[in-house]
């Protein structure tokens, strides 16, 4: 399992994580959505586990990327805080527009735990999200702050153009006191190349499946893999394959924990 050390062989804290992003392999970062699905993901040994916006928000029917999970996001980072594995939060763009208030926000994740924060653009003002960014290490110096740029993910056609800008995005995110970059949609294995080479900081991107794998990534420089919201809509997938399974009269597919595993990872919760 790629960068996944034992987690009883880490202290819970923010040098540990950021240790894990200048290893010869890349940091392979699951997403979680819930206690449950993190304590799964921890069993399976990772060492450290994210979180997924998109994931956090549509289990309760809430919009992604709208800011709308200020307190579900800060009671999860509460819920997960104290278990042995290093927690990075996914918190959007902040879950606000105040530079000030991300501050805080990101202050409160790290009293409950969190030892990094993901921070996502989403193509607006390239000066703002710096000056957030600024903000959260002003507040919480030891937190992990993985600057996200959505100029692949959102931006336009023209590549030479969405190199340009992503360098110029990401140049300003580390002058503000990123400890990391993040650029979902890049897959192109020369463009991963000649970013690495530009940076300052270690490289993030987001794995897909019809992209290079983690091993092909490490070869490229990249320093961390995440999975974004992929387990979580794998999940949902799954559960309809089976339900699909039994209205057939097949017997479904796939590993299910069960009953008994599901409850001890509460219980497990409940010990500490």
């Amino acid at each position: 399992m790629t960068a996944s050390a034992p987690a009883s062989s880490l202290p819970a804290s923010s040098s540990a994580f950021a240790a894990l992003h200048h290893r010869d392999e890349p940091l392979l970062l699951p997403n979680a959505w819930d206690h449950a699905s993190a304590m799964a993901l921890a069993a399976q040994g990772f060492a450290a586990i994210g979180t997924t916006s998109l994931g956090v928000a549509a289990a309760v029917g809430l919009p992604d990327g709208a800011a709308a999970t200020r307190d579900l996001t800060l009671q999860l980072a509460l819920n997960l805080g104290a278990e042995d594995f290093l927690l990075s939060v996914d918190a959007e763009g902040g879950l606000s527009e105040d530079p000030y208030r991300v501050g805080e926000f990101a202050r409160e994740l790290s009293a409950a735990g969190a030892v990094g924060i993901n921070l996502e653009d989403g193509l607006g003002s390239a000066a703002l999200h710096a000056e957030k960014i600024a903000a959260v290490k002003a507040a919480a110096p030891d937190l992990f702050v993985n600057a996200r740029t959505d100029t692949y993910w959102l931006g336009g056609p023209r590549p030479d153009a969405l190199a340009k800008d992503t360098m110029t995005r990401l140049d300003a995110y580390q002058q503000a006191g990123a400890d990391g970059v993040f650029v979902p949609g890049l897959s192109d294995p020369d463009q991963i190349a000649t970013l690495v080479t530009s940076l300052d900081v270690p490289l993030n991107v987001l794995y897909s499946p019809t992209g290079p794998t983690v091993t092909q990534l490490g070869a490229l420089g990249v320093r961390r893999v995440s999975l974004g919201s992929l387990l979580y809509r794998r999940a949902l997938g799954a559960a309809v394959e089976a339900l699909a399974d039994i209205r057939a009269g097949r017997a479904p597919r796939g590993a299910s924990p069960s009953y008994d595993e599901v409850v001890a990872f509460g219980r497990e919760r409940r010990r500490r």
